[in-house]
């Protein structure tokens, strides 16, 4: 335990240097940091080099990220699809990092595949290929062949990654607690529940068996469809460290070239695609979240393969309706139904004004009312919702985001291959589904069940609450409590002010008794010094002793502020 705090003081000591070096002062000296750099750095650190002060600060906050390594390369990542916490310059940096992390020894990953299965690989893998297609900050991926002769890949967890991240991750909750109140300054009002959803991603990426039960949800839900596959995980070769998943072959999606060859029509793709996706968001509420070209295959029959898993996306019923509810409130020109399905969608929602904020949606309708069709791009409709989101600082279910982000992706392979590509034509259709299941009569009969159940729950407990609180009045054991906010700091200053009034009229007062002491008679006996006596120059120590106090009070507040 020991160690390891001494561990976290030397990196948030390294942390501290790497935000004055970008020049972000303002962060160390107004949080707790500023206790963890030394008085001779404090005033070596000058503001000579003029080149790091040529970028913009959202720049040099993606240059900071990239200093202090891989785990917080991965939530600024994260982060870059939350567009209610961070605004969009800062977003657009974050989009720019990639966790460029060389492959680990071959001979450490054969280490751990036989630690992991208890056995040696020669009694798994006929063949197993030693360069690894493929390497991340977590993990890297090599090609082998089962002895049953299944082609198949291995994904193999980094040794030590577990402890790093760990590291990082306690680094993170410190730096939260040191600098809280200065992020909440600058309007991220909850930057520890960031750090805690972030712990449960990381969590989750770090166990492979989540990756694996995904791949198997989605299989189980898309058995039926003939024109997408995913792969298969061979779970009893698979751990928390290690993952084997069928090895499909393919193409890239938006290669064109290849799959004109094998004579299909890239449209046709592009609309297949964007329909398995649509499928995902809007009847199953589950979803790839990471649709990049890199992992969206074609094979020469046209079936489409989704492969990496690592990050799923998923809605609740509801949040699939108020999500949906949104568009078919735009396309009904409906600011507010909007504005409604919007409230609906948040987790929570205070918006204090919302005639304007339905003013804005009504603003955004009109934007892209206007636009024709082939003008209409779903990039600046995603980056227009963001907005709003940020600037009525609406919470919302981080999946909101991602399906954002992923139609953006979508737009932009399927403006590749097809020349007509509009992602709002697709998801027209899907909008009338949508309001045909939320008023089924199933559904329906489904709501009406929930809210019998919860009112039922209610008149169940209500007759005995009712009798505890008649029996507290009764007795006289009725408690009330309030809790004012923000009075704390109204006090603190307060008292502040009255502390410095007093020290203040004691140093007038001693000012003032040295100056009379100068008029008095006093005997021979009274000690002099240059001319003045020595009771005077007691009374001019105390005043100044006083003023001392005052002037250090007043440092040490102006340090807290």
């Amino acid at each position: 335990m020991f160690k390891n705090t001494i561990s976290n003081l030397a990196r948030i000591r390294e942390v501290a240097e790497v935000l004055l070096r970008y020049g972000f002062e303002d962060v160390v000296t107004n949080t707790a940091l500023r206790r963890l750099v030394s008085q001779s750095r404090r005033l070596s650190w000058q503001r000579a080099d003029r080149q790091v002060f040529e970028t913009t600060r959202w720049e040099r906050v993606r240059l900071i990220i990239e200093e202090l390594g891989p785990t917080f390369i991965k939530l600024a990542q994260a982060l870059s699809n939350r567009a209610d916490l961070l605004p969009e310059a800062l977003i657009d940096e974050f989009e720019k990092l990639q966790s460029n992390v060389p492959p680990f020894e071959t001979a450490l990953a054969r280490q751990i595949i036989e630690e992991e299965l208890g056995r040696p690989i020669t009694e798994v893998f006929a063949e197993f290929d030693d360069v690894p297609i493929g390497s991340a900050s977590i993990g890297q991926v090599h090609k082998a062949r089962l002895l049953t002769g299944e082609d198949v890949v291995v994904k193999v967890q980094r040794p030590g990654v577990r402890d790093k991240v760990r590291s990082d991750l306690a680094l993170l909750h410190e730096l939260v607690r040191l600098t809280a109140g200065f992020l909440q300054k600058q309007g991220l009002a909850n930057p520890e529940d960031i750090v805690d959803a972030f712990e449960r991603s990381m969590s989750k990426e770090l166990d492979y068996t989540a990756e694996a039960r995904s791949m198997e949800q989605f299989r189980k839900l898309y058995e039926d469809n003939t024109t997408f596959y995913v792969p298969k995980p061979y779970r009893e070769l698979s751990t928390t460290r290690i993952l084997v998943i069928e090895f499909v072959s393919g193409c890239k999606i938006t290669d064109k070239p290849q799959l004109l060859e094998w004579g299909l029509d890239p449209a046709t793709v592009a609309e297949n695609g964007m329909d398995i996706y649509l499928t995902q968001i809007f009847e199953f509420g589950i979803f790839h979240a990471d649709p990049h070209p890199g992992n969206v295959l074609v094979q020469p029959d046209g079936i489409i393969v989704l492969i990496d898993f690592g990050m799923v996306g998923r809605l609740t019923k509801q949040q699939k309706y108020a999500f949906a509810g949104v568009f078919i409130g735009m396309a009904r020109q409906d600011a507010r139904s909007m504005a409604l399905n919007f409230r609906r969608l948040a987790i929570t929602a205070e918006i204090p004004d919302m005639r304007a904020f339905e003013a804005d949606l009504s603003q955004l309708i009109e934007d892209f009312a206007m636009l024709d069709v082939q003008e209409m791009s779903m990039s600046d409709l995603a980056d227009a919702l963001q907005g709003i989101i940020y600037t009525y600082k609406l919470q919302v279910p981080g999946a909101v985001f991602l399906i954002l982000r992923a139609l953006v992706i979508l737009e932009g392979i399927g403006k590749v291959l097809h020349p007509n590509f509009n992602t709002f034509e697709f998801v027209r259709p899907y909008g009338a589904k949508i309001i045909k299941e939320q008023y089924s009569r199933q559904n329906l009969l489904s709501e009406a069940e929930y809210t019998g159940t919860q009112l039922l729950a209610l008149l169940q407990t209500l007759p005995a609450d009712v009798r505890q609180i008649v029996r507290k009045i009764s007795k006289g054991e009725l408690r009330l409590k309030f809790e004012l906010v923000g009075y704390n700091t109204l006090l603190r200053k307060a008292d502040q002010l009255v502390s410095r009034t007093i020290l203040a009229l004691l140093g007038v007062g001693g000012l003032l008794f040295s100056g009379l002491t100068l008029l008095g008679r006093y005997s021979p006996a009274m000690p002099y010094y240059r001319g003045v006596p020595e009771i005077t120059w007691w009374s001019l120590g105390a005043t100044g002793f006083l003023l001392l106090v005052l002037l250090l009070l007043g440092t040490r507040r102006k340090e807290k502020l």
